[in-house]
């Protein structure tokens, strides 16, 4: 009985998303149908920026009602699942071939960001186990990261709620910057995919964030972050033994157990479909239907991304580690757009 209590309390949050995600759609369908009506030059805004905006105008001005939350946060189950389907739109070979660049950049990024963050962390005098959430979170995907961390080196509640403010504050920002950037720099999907995947932190950000570019910059962009994803389980693992040897977190027994949990079960997925789409195993119809249960699992996503920001919430933390995130972020932005640059002009992307 309880769990389908449970289950029926997830109702109203998941109508919600729908309503919001399809919304969405019409706005996006409607806007570009005034524009073509009236004859007005208007932008081409596409259904993930018009999502976003309608559950941000909800969340910042009425609210979230405790009716909805249990619900509004299945977004990053449908994130999850929108990776996995996402895999029938990507040969395997086609995944082999981005990976081989893709996990050289990965492994810079991931080294880059933890160094920034933890010599900004000490230079702005935050708390050591606050820097480390700040840096795991920067380095791999965001929140996930921080509550994975957070366990494994017995962090304070208070710190991992400012890290996942903080990292939430710029992701949110790299939504509206990051497409506008691109644009201005005359980027091709393929070279902004990657460096949204490698630059932005939550994987819901980075996947919307390459949406609002082009839908191949999204699929780009959620490859390159789920590369990042796959690292958490070793990086986690690598805070936990160095705080355990200074006392501060318990003994690892078993670090391949430990390395199972912390890994990111979607990732294999993702590979999985890839690789029965790669082996013909899908028919068209079938290959279609995937997508497009990736696209609506997507769209659900982008609504939840909006529902879950609350501006007021995230000012309310103090300014340091906003400071250390949104300084290290703008570093880790540079740093990845000129490596990105670079492989795309050398090796290809």
């Amino acid at each position: 009985m309880k769990s389908i209590r449970s289950a029926l309390g997830l109702v109203p949050g998941i109508l919600l998303l729908m309503v919001i995600g399809y919304s969405g759609k019409i706005l996006e369908k409607a806007f570009s149908a005034y524009g073509k009506a009236h004859h007005l030059a208007l932008p081409n805004i596409e259904y993930v920026l018009w999502a976003i905006i309608l559950g941000l105008l909800i969340a910042n001005t009425v609210g979230v009602h405790r009716i909805f939350k249990p619900g509004v946060a299945t977004y990053e189950f449908f994130l999850k699942i929108g990776i996995v389907f996402l895999g029938s739109r990507f040969l395997l070979v086609d995944v082999l071939k981005l990976g081989g660049v893709s996990l050289v950049l990965v492994a810079i990024e991931l080294f880059i960001s933890i160094v920034i963050m933890t010599w900004l962390g000490k230079k702005f005098g935050l708390s050591q186990k606050l820097t480390s959430l700040l840096a795991v979170g920067s380095s791999i995907c965001g929140v996930s990261a921080i509550i994975a961390t957070k366990g494994a080196i017995n962090a304070d509640e208070e710190d991992s709620s400012i890290a996942i403010t903080a990292i939430l504050t710029v992701g949110a920002l790299s939504l509206f910057v990051f497409p506008m950037i691109g644009h201005w720099l005359l980027m091709d999907d393929r070279a902004f995919g990657m460096w949204v995947g490698l630059a932005v932190d939550n994987t819901a950000e980075a996947v919307a964030a390459g949406a609002l570019y082009s839908d191949s910059a999204g699929k780009i962009a959620a490859l390159a972050k789920t590369a990042r994803n796959a690292t958490i389980g070793f990086v986690v693992l690598g805070y936990a033994l160095y705080y355990a040897r200074q006392g501060l977190a318990k003994e690892i027994d078993n670090k391949a157990v430990f390395l199972w949990e912390k890994f990111p079960k979607f990732v294999l997925g993702f590979l999985v479909v890839s690789m029965l789409a790669s082996a013909k195993t899908f028919d068209s119809t079938q290959l279609a239907s995937l997508a497009n249960l990736s696209r609506w699992a997507f769209l659900l996503t982008f609504a939840g991304v909006g529902l879950n920001t609350n501006f007021r919430g995230m000012l309310s933390q103090g300014a340091w580690p906003f400071v250390v995130g949104i300084v290290g972020e703008v570093i880790i932005a540079v740093v990845t757009l000129g490596l990105v640059i670079f492989a795309n002009n050398t090796v290809g992307l």
